[in-house]
């Protein structure tokens, strides 16, 4: 869509505002209380045969967790406001890239449970569903906005949110 003389476009695809507004703020937020709320439950799901099984959380653990659920609470929250907060593609972009790197990281933190559980998805529980199947929906949806996909003709232009 072409730019007019303020710099301004149409406003982003519904589809990247309902998923990057709405959606992964609100999955991030339930992880979140989770990850805070539930903690004998969110080990249980990560990792079944861990100590968490047998002899609850432990004080350590509950430390981990509760940084775990403030650093999604601040994700979501960065997320939900940032991005309302401007209509700078190159802001949306900056943003979405280091969250694209971050889902990375999140995918890599699961590999000793081994290979498979990246593919073997019939065999997820809620946590991986989380963990890896809405992070790959993430990755794809930043990858999209980041190639440009569904935003033709709107290289560094600024857009109505």
């Amino acid at each position: 869509m072409a730019q007019s003389r303020s710099g301004l476009s149409a406003p982003l695809p519904l589809l990247y505002r309902l998923f990057f507004l709405y959606i992964e703020p609100v999955a991030t937020a339930v992880g979140a209380y989770y990850a805070e709320f539930e903690q004998h439950e969110y080990m249980q799901l990560t990792y079944s045969s861990s100590a968490a099984a047998a002899f609850g959380v432990s004080t350590r653990e509950s430390i981990v967790l509760t940084q775990l659920a403030n650093l999604y609470f601040v994700f979501a929250l960065n997320e939900a406001l940032v991005l309302r907060t401007t209509n700078d593609l190159r802001v949306w972009r900056a943003f979405l890239l280091g969250l694209l790197i971050a889902d990375f990281g999140h995918c890599y933190s699961v590999n000793k449970v081994g290979i498979e559980v990246y593919y073997e998805f019939w065999k997820w529980n809620s946590m991986y569903w989380g963990n890896l199947g809405f992070v790959y929906v993430g990755a794809a949806m930043r990858t999209s906005f980041l190639l440009g996909l569904g935003l033709s003709g709107r290289n560094g232009a600024k857009v109505k949110n």
